[in-house]
């Protein structure tokens, strides 16, 4: 495919990239420095003045998940360079990237992850057909003929492929219904958050970068919303370029393509992937440089600004009237002819949706707060306190159960509107409301525990402890409506004025913008810097329509069907002492009451906190894609072995789905094993169920441990004991076990009591992730001590038990004598689980060599 790309880019056509790319860039560093200075003037006068809106009742968090992991598992990922699928180790941080290792065990060892992704920009999509239609309009003029091959075979009728306009494609596949829901919802948290990869919190660079993008956009008589506005600011002007630049290299470089239909369409795609990519390199070196020109001038600006503020305020409130005068007029008989009979419709379409989300997050905080209340009063005690809510701090940033938040965005539709308003797609307003709706999560989860670590110290018994938890909901609840009110209704006037003043603008633009120029004597010229009159002009514009769109909101907030305040509710701060308890260090609720006696080294505590309980976990039980995967190791190995990856053809589709087939006919044969393991020869590939159980003594963890897809690492299925009735998919059979061997009993059992906390007692209750409480399997380790309600350490590795453990009472036979097995790492999950009965010989398997190399995007 170099070759490929060589030919079609040669270096000519890469000149000419480049000097398109500095001309866009030549011509958006003019509009920043210009938005610089106003930007840097509003700040400083918002700061003097002051015109803070009403005051949040509910804390925020400072950093909501430092050292946490969103999620990590198993998915099959295609690899384009040798055309085959393989199976990939994800892990999601704190940043929402996706990291994609070899296998678990590279993330373990810290070793360089093969992709690195940002997500901001891409689609998620779920199914193949999605995707070629997306693919085929990219490329107008090629159109697959009935037949033919498509550019993309799924093995697997779950895909997930992340689709970017201009960068490359990633393609992945599931085996269930249920982890393609998951998965997708944690691909949908990333692309969410990084598409609002623009900080707020910078007062002057972030408002200057977007009215720079804005008006540039306008200088090309492009108007509207624009759904590549998404990313950090070099991503945001690789787009930009990018937007010119595509059309012109499709029709110079689209017809020179040969090959088939899905040829053409695979090398468009890494064509247009390679020019991004230099596109994004020129872009963040070009800002980086126009950025720190702008903060070498800044205290000059900052100095006379502070010195002239009155006067600069005095000429541009003259500017404004006199621009006033012409420009008024014209807006108002616009705003009452186009704009105007269609607010409500635009409003009711955008309340109706989010704020059934914001109930649903409310509802959603109520019962997960309610559960874990009525948990206490059946279990009891401080330690149970503690576990809960160290899961329940994390609930804003769980994808699977923000879903149903989210969810109700989706409904949001702007038929007829959107085309008279000329907005190109409403996903613009979907994700922003959404990202509100977690931050409201955050910062009740916030308030809540943090009064709740205020009361612990003043409460006697059990019953003291619930009471006080239902009153501090209460009053969190209070705090929560009044806030989603006052986020809401900005979120809507934000989002009118986001719809109406684009389409003013566009048509006032033939009568008005050119008659502007005239203004520019009215400003002197040591002020040039802080009052543009186009701004000017937009203000004016705004404060047009702006009255319609105040009244609107308010006559709005009387309809109880939204749940909005009015405006004249205003919540005095009621709790004085509140934000200055926000103020303190993060709660650790597992340091504080865990009762942690010991202090972990650094290093080992670092290396956990990369580790910490993942945010997603799941009861399933293992993939049938990964139960055949695992590679066991003996203590000798330096190395292991590489993974086993699909046999060689074309795509690798035959080979995963006969290997899939394999796995059912194991499963039902699985009676015939006698020591754990079976072993099927196929094409010279080796087919392994293994039975694993925990590691001996100087051994590694395990390569490639199998996955739920929900973040839980569950063991293979383990060899049932003699006689021991075991629950399957059809019933209950029966399977023979091998015999026991005295030599190994001793260390074996020793092993596992000091690598491995002991689990529940059989009939105990186990408390999952999702609040509901689960029989415990029973302990499958002779001789083991168990105890019920056992803690477990997070950054101790437990393997997860399966359906196929022994039943209660049954004997459980160690492993012979020699063998080596390893235990599943569970850090990301911090389950509590049962031990697999036995663990079986290294078998020897045929690996094919990983040849892709790490890809990273920006």
């Amino acid at each position: 495919m170099g070759d490929v790309l060589s030919s079609h880019l040669d270096e000519g056509r890469r000149q000419h990239i480049a000097e398109k790319t500095g001309k866009v860039l030549g011509e958006f560093s003019r509009c920043y420095r210009e938005q610089y200075g106003v930007a840097l003037f509003n700040s400083i006068r918002y700061e003097i003045e002051g015109n803070g809106g009403p005051q949040a009742q509910l804390l925020h968090r400072k950093v909501p998940l430092e050292d946490h992991v969103i999620y990590s598992g198993n998915l099959f990922q295609y690899i384009e360079e040798n055309k085959k699928w393989r199976n990939r180790f994800c892990v999601v941080p704190h940043n929402y990237g996706l990291v994609l290792y070899e296998n678990k065990l590279a993330y373990e060892r810290e070793l360089p992850p093969r992709v690195l992704i940002n997500s901001a920009g891409y689609k998620v999509l779920t199914s193949v057909e999605q995707y070629l239609e997306l693919v085929s309009s990219s490329l107008p003029g090629i159109t697959p003929k009935s037949g033919n091959t498509p550019i993309l075979k799924c093995p697997t009728d779950f895909p997930l492929i992340l689709w970017h306009p201009y960068a490359r494609h990633y393609y992945f596949c599931l085996m269930t219904g249920k982890e393609q829901e998951k998965w997708g919802a944690v691909f949908q948290d990333c692309v969410r958050h990084c598409n609002n990869g623009i900080s707020e919190d910078s007062k002057v660079e972030a408002p200057a970068f977007t009215d720079a993008v804005r008006m540039y956009r306008q200088s090309k008589e492009q108007y509207g919303t624009w759904d590549m506005l998404c990313g950090n600011q070099s991503q945001v002007l690789s787009n930009l370029v990018m937007e010119e630049l595509l059309p012109e290299l499709r029709s110079a470089i689209g017809p020179r393509l040969k090959g088939k239909t899905q040829e053409r369409q695979r090398t468009w795609i890494q064509i247009s992937d390679a020019v991004y990519r230099m596109v994004y390199e020129q872009t963040k070196a070009q800002y980086d440089a126009m950025v720190a020109k702008c903060e070498l001038e800044r205290p000059q600006m900052e100095s006379s600004i502070r010195t002239d503020m009155d006067q600069i305020i005095t000429s541009k409130e003259h500017l404004a009237s006199k621009i006033r005068a012409f420009v008024l007029p014209k807006a108002e008989i616009c705003v009452r002819n186009h704009v105007q009979p269609y607010i409500s419709s635009i409003l009711e379409a955008l309340m109706t949706p989010t704020s059934q989300g914001f109930a649903e997050v409310r509802e959603v905080f109520f019962k997960e707060v309610t559960d874990m209340n009525m948990n206490i009063v059946n279990e009891g005690g401080l330690e149970k306190l503690v576990e809960y809510m160290e899961k329940l701090s994390h609930l804003a940033f769980h994808p699977v159960k923000m879903q149903s938040c989210y969810e109700k965005m989706e409904q949001l539709k702007l038929e007829g509107l959107q085309q008279r308003f000329d907005v190109s797609s409403t996903s613009v307003f979907k994700q922003r409301a959404q990202i509100h709706m977690r931050q409201q999560m955050d910062d009740a989860l916030y308030t809540f525990e943090t009064l709740l670590h205020q009361e612990l110290g003043k409460l006697q018994g059990k019953d003291e402890l619930c009471k006080s938890i239902q009153r501090i909901l209460e009053r969190v609840l209070k705090k929560y409506d009044y806030d989603s009110s006052t986020v809401r209704k900005k979120f809507f006037r934000e989002a009118l004025l986001q719809i109406t003043i684009p389409f003013l603008l566009k048509k006032l633009a033939p009568t008005c913008k050119g008659e502007l120029a005239k203004f520019q004597e009215l400003i002197f010229e040591d002020f040039a810097s802080f009052i543009l009159v186009e701004n000017t002009y937009e203000e004016v514009v705004l404060q047009s329509v702006m009255k319609d769109i105040m009244q609107a909101v308010k006559e709005a907030a009387v309809q109880r069907k939204h749940n909005l305040y009015r405006d004249s509710m205003v919540m005095h701060n009621s709790d004085p002492n509140l934000h200055l308890l926000g103020e303190g260090s993060p709660i650790d609720w597992g340091e504080e009451h865990g009762g942690q006696p010991e202090a972990e080294p650094a290093a080992d505590k670092r290396r956990r906190a990369k580790q910490v309980v993942s945010v997603i976990q799941d009861d399933e039980g293992a993939l049938p894609y990964e139960m055949g995967a695992e590679m066991l190791m003996s203590p000798s190995s330096p190395e292991p072995p590489e993974p086993r990856v699909p046999p060689g053809s074309p795509d690798g589709v035959a080979e995963i789905r006969e290997a899939l087939a394999k796995e059912s006919i194991e499963v039902l044969t699985e009676e015939r094993l006698t020591n754990g393991t079976h072993s099927t020869q196929d094409s010279g590939a080796t087919k392994e169920v293994v039975v694993a159980a925990g590691a001996a003594p100087g051994d590694g963890p395990n390569k490639g441990p199998a996955s739920d897809g929900g973040g839980a690492r569950r063991a293979a299925p383990a060899a049932p004991t003699s006689g021991a009735k075991v629950p399957s998919e059809d019933g209950v059979r029966h399977a023979p076990a091998a015999p026991p061997a005295p030599e190994a009993e001793s260390a074996a059992r020793d092993e596992v009591q000091r690598a491995v906390p002991a689990s529940p007692t059989t009939g105990s209750e186990v408390l999952s992730q999702d609040g509901l409480h689960r029989a415990a399997p029973a302990s499958s380790v002779s001789g083991a001590e168990v105890t019920s309600g056992a803690e477990i350490p997070s950054g101790d590795k437990v393997p997860h038990g399966t359906s196929a453990s022994p039943a209660p009472g049954a004997d459980v036979p160690l492993p012979p004598a020699g063998t080596t097995c390893h235990q599943r790492s569970d850090k990301e999950t911090g389950e509590e689980v049962a031990l697999p009965e036995a663990c079986s010989p290294p078998q020897p398997a045929g690996t094919t060599e990983s040849i892709e190399g790490m890809q990273t995007e920006f």
